[in-house]
């Protein structure tokens, strides 16, 4: 037997090398590699827009990460599966999002949740929106390009059918990219909002509901902005969110909803109200104020009366506050008991006054004047119920008239004039 025939075990393994752990992580990483290597061959090449708005979706996430990095970039299909296998381990990011500092990755995803929330909702949402970066002009467009790319796609796939497979999946990749730029645009101009919703509180609308109606308007502008003007977005996106907030305002803030129409003219009597006091001195008339607004008088005092603000009846008064707005307000509709009286007295005395006729006289002055149910009724219906003509029904009424006229029985009655 020769010498390389008689290696023993012990020899052969003394022969081979020793695994090290960094040579059993290089064959770990090696094997993500050749599956990313595997997926890209099977993977039809994205179009050369794709390919494009991939290449400056990167770049925009690149410059994020540099000045800001608290913030994780978001993988896309082309990131490198190290970084893919990094995250995957840290564990807390597939469980979704989670308002942390870079110092507290070690820190359990629940404790971080609760530690950084806070009693108050507003300061949460600053905290949050906060967090994304503001853009550049050169950023704003490369989004809209993208978005408006994806609006494109969604489009096609929407209207032309009988689509090639591959075609198909590289119009949904372009749409989907469409979505994340649109994501991204609306993110970074949330603080756009806020500061523009501050001006109008205090009017009738929480401050957050009026961050949620200016959010409308950002989104309504984010699918108007047209880059090839050449102005920024939050130049274009300002006009759409003060028109959301005033008209939310116009349909929400006032407990009786007035149209927006007749709200403009309201704020605009306010103010040309505000600036004649300031220039006379004193509260204007209504005929000074219709002459500036070219309307008459009475439209002015009816329009004051439109931007009125109703108050509750149950509004505490005084300093115990025991009494209420409403115990001060007089009731038109009440009976007064006085008149309450004097009107059963006259029933009273009206009923002793038919008494003394016949039947028939009395049914027929009833029901002529409604002394029963309150209806009077006319000659032919009365005529119907007694089986007679409206003419014999004409004389009855007439004779019974002149009885009633006669002074032992009118003088019953006449106190009651006054």
């Amino acid at each position: 037997m020769s010498q390389s025939a008689a290696k023993t075990p012990s020899t052969r393994a003394a022969a081979q090398p020793a695994k090290t752990p960094a040579t059993s992580a290089a064959k770990k990483t090696r094997a993500p590699k050749k599956a990313a290597n595997a997926v890209e061959a099977e993977t039809p090449a994205a179009p050369k827009t794709a390919r494009k708005a991939s290449t400056t979706a990167k770049a925009a996430a690149t410059k994020t990460a540099e000045k800001k990095p608290a913030l994780k970039a978001v993988p896309d299909a082309e990131a490198q599966p190290e970084v893919v296998e990094d995250e995957k381990a840290t564990g807390p990011e597939e469980t979704g999002f989670v308002v942390s500092d870079a110092d507290d990755d070690d820190a359990p995803v629940q404790q971080v949740v609760t530690a950084g929330a806070t009693a108050d909702p507003v300061k949460d949402y600053l905290k949050q929106i906060g967090k994304v970066a503001l853009l550049n002009a050169e950023q704003e467009v490369e989004l809209a390009k993208r978005i408006e790319a994806g609006l494109f796609a969604e489009e096609k796939l929407a209207t032309e059918e009988g689509l090639a497979p591959k075609l198909r999946r590289e119009l949904q990749w372009i749409a989907n990219d469409g979505h994340l730029a649109k994501n991204h645009l609306l993110e970074a101009n949330l603080r756009l909002v806020v500061s523009l919703a501050k001006r109008y509180t205090g009017r009738g609308m929480l401050f957050l509901d009026l961050i949620q109606e200016g959010n409308l308007g950002l989104i309504r502008a984010v699918e108007k902005f047209d880059y090839t003007k050449g102005y920024k977005f939050s130049t274009y996106a300002t006009w759409w969110i003060r028109q959301a907030i005033t008209r939310a305002m116009a349909d929400q803030a006032r407990t009786i909803r007035i149209p927006v129409h007749m709200v403009e003219v309201i704020n605009k009597l306010a103010r040309v109200q505000r600036q004649m006091l300031q220039d006379l001195g004193r509260e204007p008339t209504p005929e000074e104020l219709a002459k500036e607004l070219d309307m008459t008088p009475e439209k002015v005092v009816e329009v004051q009366k439109y931007g009125r603000e109703p108050i509750s009846l149950h509004t505490p008064l005084g300093e115990d506050g025991d009494s209420e707005f409403g115990d001060l307000i007089e009731d038109s509709e009440a009976v007064v008991p006085a008149d309450a009286v004097s009107f059963t007295l006259l029933q009273e005395q009206l009923h002793a006054v038919l008494d003394t006729l016949s039947e028939r006289e009395a049914g027929v002055v009833s029901m002529r004047f409604g002394l029963t149910d309150g209806q009077p009724k006319t000659l032919d219906e009365i005529g119907k119920v007694y089986g007679v003509t409206r003419e014999r029904i004409r004389q009855i009424e007439s004779k019974t008239m002149s009885k009633l006229r006669h002074p032992s029985r009118s003088q019953v009655l006449r106190d009651y004039l006054d």
